[in-house]
Formats: structure tokens, sequence, C-alpha cells
């Protein structure tokens, strides 16, 4: 996951308007907070989830 965090940074601005960036927001945030959206983006429509589980339908 650390290796995609270019994409899971980007997703999570997308999907959850969270910006990684904001030291304030995400220190006031818990791990378990971060996990969850992270998580959460392996189930939405997000790059994250595209580059580690490519749709076999869509063409390279």
């Amino acid at each position: 996951m650390l290796t995609r965090w270019s994409l899971v940074e980007a997703d999570l601005h997308d999907v959850y308007g969270v910006d990684v960036e904001d030291r304030d927001l995400m220190r006031a945030r818990s791990w378990r907070w971060l996990e969850t959206r992270i998580t959460g983006l392996l189930f939405a429509d997000s790059r994250l989830r595209r580059a580690l589980a490519p749709d076999p339908e869509t063409p390279s």
C-alpha cells in the first residue's frame, strides 16, 4: 500500500475530500479513521482499486 501512496493520497482527496497534507486534520484523527478510509478505497471506484485489481474486461 505504501508503494502506491500517491494513488492513496489522490483517492483520499477525490473520494473523501481528505487532504493528507493538512497536518491539523491528520493529527486530530486516529490511525483507525485513516485505515477505514484507505480500506474503503478498495471498494470504491478509485485509482488504488484499479491499480491493485484491474478489471479484466478493460483493455490495457
